[in-house]
């Protein structure tokens, strides 16, 4: 699969950042494509309209969102290890297009609300993968969530995106631990 052009991705990235720091609202074509450093027509080349962008942002997130289930069926630690560790990591790619994406959805937009479902659908459907008990499966990704959310909040609160998740590596294995533990019941 070839590379999207910079120009491309740099559009993408003024539009994420408008959205994330002014709203959806102040993201428009002419704002998206002064933040990016190109022409209207530049943008317009890229993404002929604004629900063109919108569905941009919204593949953008897919692929983030696959290059993470990857990393869940491949970590070395093990996929309920990883799902939740990574729960508590903010400001990266993945967490930027999440918010962008949920901002829209806010804001009303159905393909971004649908695009959240089918994410939030997707590790599910992966961590079941590893789970054999569907109940167990949902609670795990909805930890997940809570952790997010709670580090998310925190790194507004604490302006310290390093301490945002605040749980101490024992906790964090300990929780780890437990969920294991009740997957390994379950099988």
């Amino acid at each position: 699969m070839s590379r999207p052009p910079a120009a491309r991705e740099a559009v993408l990235d003024a539009f994420e950042r408008l959205i994330i720091a002014d709203g959806e609202r102040a993201a428009t074509l002419d704002a998206t494509a002064k933040a990016a450093g190109v022409s209207k027509g530049g943008l317009l080349y890229h993404f002929g309209s604004r629900q063109a962008l919108i569905a941009g942002l919204i593949e953008r997130l897919h692929e983030l969102v696959e290059a993470d289930v990857t990393r869940i069926e491949q970590a070395p630690e093990g996929p309920i290890a990883y799902f939740v560790r990574s729960s508590v990591e903010i400001e990266t790619s993945l967490d930027r297009s999440f918010i962008a994406t949920v901002r829209l959805a806010q804001g009303g937009d159905r393909q971004a609300g649908r695009a959240i479902e089918e994410v939030r659908e997707r590790w599910l459907v992966e961590l079941g993968r590893h789970v054999s008990d569907p109940a167990l499966a949902i609670a795990i990704t909805l930890i997940g969530d809570g952790l997010y959310y709670h580090a998310a909040l925190r790194a507004e609160a604490v302006d310290d995106v390093a301490t945002a998740g605040d749980f101490s590596p024992e906790q964090m294995d300990a929780l780890v631990a437990l969920l294991e533990r009740l997957v390994a019941d379950g099988r």
